[in-house]
């Protein structure tokens, strides 16, 4: 495993590693880039949505503070946009390497099982009230939705410089529930904060645009979190079609963990911030360390992106 280039972990980094390195150890991370547990789950309805009790998300939250640091209050004030978009040229060699935070972009950590360890990615997207997050299915859904889920934005070495936020409710489509269609691998996620400020996740960390029936062949990054590290990792390159209802994406070394990662165009070097035109899944579940794909954002996923706005 890498190390962290800043020194030593502290104790608890050292033990939430050691946690998901034991999970692996146990067969318990598949061979894509997400992960995968017998975790506890909870029954949604027939059109894919789950509203979680507050009570659980809180819970969750609680179990968090074992694994990151918050630093609320002093996030970093985020840059004014620079007008203009980074043209992101083609990683040479053409691998993923450690980059920085961005903050609207962050690990989902599950707390289901012991020590709280991050398993996937996903990525703020601007919604009409500010609450959304995007990510792969099956990251949130393994026979029934996930109820341990807490989204870290910009999170970086233990810390949570934007606080650990909560799913108030869960959409993605019922065909992938029914029988993990790679079609319909994405899922939408509307979070809170647990406590006192209730200010949405966008009025704090800023947002992704969403961009439905995305041309192919356009210079993206991918972003996003392996199990093994606490730093994010990215990769430039041009996506390709994969069918007409799936993206490829070529790099080598985007792991498990950066499942659910956005695709992002158009990004302000200014901001971090972009377009996500897909997210790390689709077929094979994401994929292998060679090539990355994502469920193209058409027609359904639009539906769904309308879907969990309006949903209560």
């Amino acid at each position: 495993m890498r190390q962290n280039a800043s020194g030593p972990r502290p104790a608890a980094l050292t033990a939430l590693v050691a946690a998901v390195l034991g999970l692996a150890a146990a067969g318990l991370i598949v061979a894509n880039q997400g992960l995968a547990t017998d975790s506890p789950v909870a029954d949604g309805d027939a059109s894919g949505h789950y509203a979680q009790p507050k009570a659980q998300g809180d819970e969750t939250a609680e179990a968090m503070r074992s694994a990151v640091r918050s630093e609320n209050g002093t996030a970093p004030i985020k840059p004014a946009s620079s007008g203009g978009t980074d043209p992101l040229p083609t990683s040479d060699p053409l691998r993923a390497t450690e980059s920085a935070p961005s903050p609207a972009v962050g690990p989902l950590f599950y707390t289901g099982q012991g020590a709280p360890g991050h398993g996937c990615s996903a990525s703020v997207v601007h919604s009409p009230k500010g609450d959304l997050i995007v990510t792969a299915a099956h990251c949130v859904y393994q026979d029934g939705f996930r109820t341990d889920i807490a989204f870290v934005p910009g999170y970086r070495d233990g810390v949570a410089p934007y606080g650990v936020w909560v799913p108030a409710s869960v959409d993605l489509d019922p065909e992938w529930a029914a029988d993990r269609d790679p079609d319909h691998d994405v899922a939408f996620l509307r979070v809170r904060r647990p406590g006192a400020d209730t200010r949405a996740i966008e009025q704090v960390t800023g947002a992704e645009r969403i961009r439905f029936r995305p041309p192919v062949g356009q210079q993206a990054r991918v972003t996003g979190y392996p199990v093994t590290e606490e730093r994010p990792v990215s990769c430039q390159n041009a996506t390709k079609s994969f069918s007409p209802t799936q993206l490829r994406f070529d790099c080598a070394d985007l792991p498990n963990g950066t499942s659910g990662g956005p695709f992002l165009t158009d990004v302000d070097p200014a901001t971090g911030l972009g377009t996500v035109n897909g997210v790390v899944g689709g077929h094979d579940e994401g994929g292998d360390e060679e090539t990355s794909y994502s469920s193209y954002f058409g027609d359904g996923v639009e539906a769904l992106y309308r879907r969990a706005t309006t949903a209560g």
